[in-house]
């Protein structure tokens, strides 16, 4: 069998580089706390909308029971008023000591009410307040977890870029030693069959689509002249004998 030509013994070594490349950049990509990251930052999502909504609910209660306390501190203020009137001896008129000390009562019975529509009010906001702080240790938890994951994925980046940066580099070096037309082919083919644009022949079979070639195409590629470029008849692939 003829000897290999070395423009295709470098070819082989730019696919090499090439496949850890690829493999490199799919592992940057495919990161498993980038998945964690995505579910950590939904359910985040999720929680904080569902913190907005608590929250307004709050808000709410909160104006009704600041609304009832202004109600009820000037109605009391009103009775004050109208007691001390009562008591002063300014008034001594039987018909406005009357109509003052019914307007006390009155008001007694409003700020009675009043207080019973504040316990309600309160009584709802219970379990609101309870959810809130439920939610708001929930997303202080996931916001520590998500910082502490991209923290990971950032040192793990930082890992695979440096890998990345060696491999470009070893390919840069290996690439100046193969012919610019037999590059330029194989780039098309790894485009086209999935990142693989040459393999070598081992035992008869494609390395590539790992297809056993038939014997008479077996044997038309080893008479072939060494630096004949060879495909693959299965796969299309540049055969490195």
């Amino acid at each position: 069998m003829p000897d290999v030509s070395e423009r295709f013994l470098h070819l082989l070594e730019v696919q090499d580089h090439d496949t850890t490349i690829d493999q490199l950049v799919h592992r940057r990509a495919t990161l498993a706390e980038r998945a964690e990251l995505a579910a950590t930052e939904s359910r985040l999502a999720s929680l904080e909308a569902r913190r907005k909504e608590v929250g307004s609910v709050r808000d709410d209660l909160g104006a009704r029971q600041a609304s009832i306390e202004e109600h009820i501190d000037s109605s009391r203020a009103r009775s004050r008023e109208l007691e001390k009137r009562l008591f002063s001896g300014q008034v001594t008129a039987p018909r406005d000591l009357q109509a003052m000390d019914e307007e006390v009562r009155h008001l007694a019975r409003h700020v009675s009410g009043l207080e019973d529509r504040e316990l309600e009010v309160m009584e709802e906001l219970e379990p609101v307040d309870v959810e809130l702080a439920e939610v708001d240790a929930q997303i202080e938890q996931l916001r520590s977890t998500a910082g502490d994951l991209r923290i990971s994925i950032e040192v793990e980046e930082a890992g695979i870029d440096s890998e990345l940066r060696a491999e470009r580099a070893a390919r840069a070096a290996v690439v100046a030693e193969v012919p610019p037309d037999l590059l330029s082919r194989y780039e098309q083919l790894r485009k086209k069959l999935g990142g693989t644009g040459a393999a070598r022949l081992v035992g008869g079979s494609c390395g590539g689509c790992h297809l056993q070639l038939p014997a008479m195409e077996l044997d038309r590629v080893h008479k072939a002249p060494p630096d004949a470029v060879i495909y693959c008849d299965q796969c299309g692939r540049i055969l490195v004998r």
